[in-house]
């Protein structure tokens, strides 16, 4: 079983937010592979599939984004996940606009929902797609990460966007043994 965690705040006045880059990563994934959001599990709105004869669950938890640990450790504690299947998606200031990195484990950087979720884990033993936003110039950080994605941001973002869902569904397919990708 393979547990993909796209992070951002489910709020709908947060839809198209810099901090909602892992919902969409979510969303991206759950269209390629044919799956909605029907069900709730775990505090997250759910799209289930099977991948190369592996149950997959697409998560976007219910939590704001400094709680998403709550609903990844009640995924690992009810399904019993392997850390190693689990990757997650979220959005990256210290990265440039429209890059992706994947790791397959490390620090929470200065991102809090992954703070709380490497918390609640205690481990850094999982996989992570980071889509990069870039830092703010003149606005504070907090703004800069709930404000809407401009036109031409989203232009960039949406490549990104599907970039960081191949590299999910191959994590996925190839059983975790995909490299570490900057791109």
């Amino acid at each position: 079983m393979y547990l993909v965690v796209g992070l951002g705040n489910f709020d709908s006045k947060y839809d198209l937010t810099y901090h909602n880059m892992g919902f969409m990563v979510a969303d991206a994934l759950a269209q390629t592979l044919g799956v909605t959001f029907n069900k709730t599990k775990c505090n997250a709105k759910i799209a289930e599939t099977i991948v190369n004869g592996e149950k997959v669950i697409i998560a976007k938890p219910l939590t704001y984004m400094n709680n998403s640990g709550t609903s990844v450790v009640e995924f690992v504690n009810k399904f019993k996940i392997p850390l190693s299947n689990i990757i997650i998606a979220y959005d990256d200031i210290d990265i440039d606009k429209g890059t992706i990195r994947f790791k397959k484990e490390g620090s929470a950087g200065t991102h809090n929902g992954m703070r709380d979720i490497v918390e609640k884990l205690s481990s850094t033993q999982f996989a992570r797609v980071r889509i990069g936003i870039g830092k703010p110039e003149k606005i504070a950080l907090f703004d800069y990460v709930l404000s809407k994605i401009d036109k031409q941001s989203l232009e960039t973002l949406n490549s990104s966007i599907e970039r960081a869902s191949s590299v999910v569904l191959d994590f996925i397919k190839n059983k975790g043994d995909i490299q570490n990708i900057n791109s």
